[in-house]
């Protein structure tokens, strides 16, 4: 187990981080984490929206819901161009990138809008749909952009205009993105919409099995308890959830592995790694330091905010990863037995992105279901399992520490 600690710590961790701070890594995620604000929202109008089946005379509330996460993807293809001039320093690019990128999003999917007939902004490829279209389209209008940020026409002591200057700069970028891909889209007439979603397609299918749900969960933790989030996989992770859970509220699919299921439903009570329990036990601890650490942690915990305790407790712990671990393999499969395989409780069919909202109300609010919230308890309880035995060798480790300041000081 030392050796296996050495090599994490030493080793695999270090290049992580150097990935987690890859400008283009950074720019996916800052990029993705930034239309938050209308996920949230959308989430809200989409629970309204079952009110609308009740009183018919309400205007409906996927009007709203269209215009969040409607056209979260558009605004992702604008982000993305726009955020890695900025990291670059390239910060006179940046607008011009960002609309690159939005017209490049445009010439993808119109093809697709023509053919389904759905015009205006009704089409599933603005929404959660077209996530990974979009950051391929944000991701090659940055590139050309970088490549050509620091180009000019103009020598340094040209009389030219500052402005003046910029707007012929800007053009060549501009007229090579626009023009590879109205050539490549309209004039060849090559699907790249459904290319780049038949591309990515493969991941969702994996992660919508039990191994899937499994190996992804147990990635999120095993990285966090080496102090390393779970927003390195952003730009993987979020597309394919909110693909998901976006099926279910149309009615196409029938998905578990979703941000809500996840993160509000069945699994993540207290935070990555169904802390919560653990939480409660360090508030009861006979350790003081122990002790101490629950008091402080135990408000962002009931609100499934667990940095605290993931950092004061879990990680680079020794004792308390392996049960960290042990979470993302146990629960996963407990959740999909008793949805999948027994259907003891149900799927969650609404977008519900208020992760911080404390359980069980959250798994009362998407399921409306009593046997949802008695599977979650199961699921706390199973957790409740895990952590015990290791919270108390890691209970007895700092006692003994303790007993042995305390000689000392006598």
């Amino acid at each position: 187990m030392n050796k296996l600690i050495y090599w994490l710590e030493n080793s695999f961790s270090p290049k992580m981080n150097k990935i987690n701070r890859n400008v283009w890594v950074v720019t996916l995620k800052d990029s993705i984490m930034q239309v938050l604000p209308f996920i949230f929202v959308g989430s809200i109008f989409t629970m309204l929206a079952i009110v609308n089946e009740f009183v018919p005379g309400l205007p409906s509330f996927w009007t709203p819901y269209g215009w969040t996460m409607g056209i979260i993807s558009l605004l992702v293809a604008f982000l993305i161009p726009f955020n890695l001039m900025e990291k670059k320093r390239m910060r006179k690019q940046r607008l011009i990138a960002g609309m690159s990128g939005l017209v490049s999003f445009l010439i993808i999917i119109s093809p697709q809008v023509i053919a389904d007939g759905v015009p205006g902004f009704g089409h599933s490829a603005l929404g959660a749909g077209g996530m990974f279209v979009s950051i391929v389209a944000g991701v090659f209008a940055g590139f050309v952009c970088g490549l050509f940020g620091k180009f000019s026409f103009f020598k340094e002591d040209s009389t030219m205009p500052d402005f003046v200057r910029s707007w012929f700069d800007q053009m060549l970028p501009v007229t090579i993105i626009i023009t590879s891909l109205w050539l490549l889209v309209d004039v060849v007439g090559f699907d790249l919409y459904n290319f780049i979603i038949n591309l990515f397609a493969p991941l969702g299918g994996i992660v919508e099995t039990p191994y899937g749900f499994v190996i992804m969960m147990f990635l999120v933790c095993f990285l966090y308890s080496m102090g390393i989030s779970s927003w390195v996989f952003t730009p993987i992770f979020t597309p394919i959830l909110l693909q998901a859970i976006q099926a279910n509220v149309d009615g196409t699919a029938l998905n578990l592995v979703t941000e809500t299921s996840i993160y509000s439903t069945y699994l993540w009570v207290g935070g990555i790694g169904c802390t919560l329990p653990l939480n409660i036990m360090l508030l009861l601890s006979k350790s003081k330091k122990l002790g101490a650490l629950g008091k402080a942690c135990i408000g962002p915990s009931i609100f499934n905010i667990n940095e605290p305790i993931v950092f004061g407790a879990i990680a680079w712990n020794p004792i308390m990863m392996i049960p960290m671990w042990l979470q993302g393999i146990v629960l996963p499969l407990i959740v999909w037995i008793f949805t999948k395989v027994i259907a003891f409780a149900p799927i969650p069919k609404v977008l519900f992105s208020l992760w911080y909202c404390p359980f069980p109300f959250a798994t009362w609010l998407t399921t409306g279901s009593v046997t949802a919230v008695i599977l979650m308890l199961v699921v706390v309880a199973v957790s409740t399992a895990i952590w015990y035995p290791f919270f108390k060798a890691y209970e007895k480790q700092e006692m003994d520490i303790e007993a042995k300041e305390n000689s000392e000081k006598a």
